[in-house]
């Protein structure tokens, strides 16, 4: 088989970017992960990658292969076409470590702020029953591995077109799992609207279709919760409804999430745009 050629961005926040060639011998069922191992091996051992356990069920090795979200364990360079250049640098909405390591550490910064699994505090666990048809819409959010290629393909994150809070697709999937939870008790609507900025987005479905594990993000999880947010606080009857019981005054402040700062400006190949 023929070599591949790589160009694989290398370099910290303390220095420039740049992109370097190498060129690695192919072997039947090779991935893009394979391939760097090999240049590891043979051509530059201090190239950052992390990775874990290389069967796409960790999300540890996401980065861009040609400009697209991708884990690399799962990007066959079959696919490719090896007479031209495979490019692959780190995902570009997250801030640099080094090479293709990225900090995704602001992800779990917004972990944080989503009200947990509330039980009825009157049920004790061994009490708690439903039914498998209610559960399994809620199933299909648990599939996520946490590989925040969702997060990285989203527009609003990946161009930072606001210096508001947007919790990003990755969460509100979490979120919609609690919330359509057939026993959890709490009510994030508020929360979704004012901290989590589910307003800002846009619906396109760029995040499903870099998801690995083909959870159906926006039309399961997204525009269910902005349907339920539009009917508790832009419904005018809902409005007159609150206005009449006295129930739009009193309300908690927001609870405050941090603003995801990404890459600095950098050498890359070409368009800052996210496949849509």
């Amino acid at each position: 088989m023929p070599d591949a050629h790589l160009r694989i961005f290398r370099g910290d926040p303390s220095s420039e970017g740049r992109f370097e060639s190498y060129d690695v011998p192919v072997e039947e069922g090779m991935v893009v992960l394979d391939a760097l191992h090999w240049v590891q091996g043979h051509a530059a051992p201090d190239l950052a990658v992390r990775w874990n356990c290389k069967a796409a069920k960790c999300g540890s090795c996401s980065a861009e292969v040609d400009g697209r979200p991708r884990l690399m364990c799962k990007t066959r360079l079959s696919d490719f076409d090896l007479d031209q250049t495979i490019t692959v640098e780190p995902m570009r909405a997250f801030p640099l470590i080094r090479d293709l390591v990225t900090d995704v550490s602001w992800n779990y910064e917004v972990n944080k702020t989503i009200q947990p699994f509330t039980p009825p505090a009157d049920v004790p666990q061994e009490d708690w029953r439903w039914q498998q048809e209610d559960i399994e819409r809620v199933q299909e959010y648990r599939k996520c591995i946490e590989c925040f290629l969702c997060q990285d393909v989203c527009h609003v994150l990946r161009n930072h077109e606001t210096d508001r809070p947007f919790m990003g697709p990755r969460y509100l999937v979490r979120a919609a799992g609690l919330e359509m939870h057939p026993i959890d008790q709490a009510d994030r609507r508020e929360y979704l609207k004012d901290s989590g900025g589910i307003g800002y987005c846009n619906i396109t479905k760029c995040c499903t279709d870099v998801c690995p594990e083909h959870i159906r993000i926006t039309d399961n999880a997204i525009i269910p919760l902005k349907e339920r947010v539009a009917d508790a606080y832009y419904d005018p009857i809902q409005w007159f409804w609150r206005r009449l019981r006295g129930g739009d005054g009193g309300s908690e402040p927001p609870v405050e999430l941090p603003v995801l700062q990404g890459m600095p400006a950098a050498p890359r190949d070409g368009s800052d745009e996210a496949p849509g």
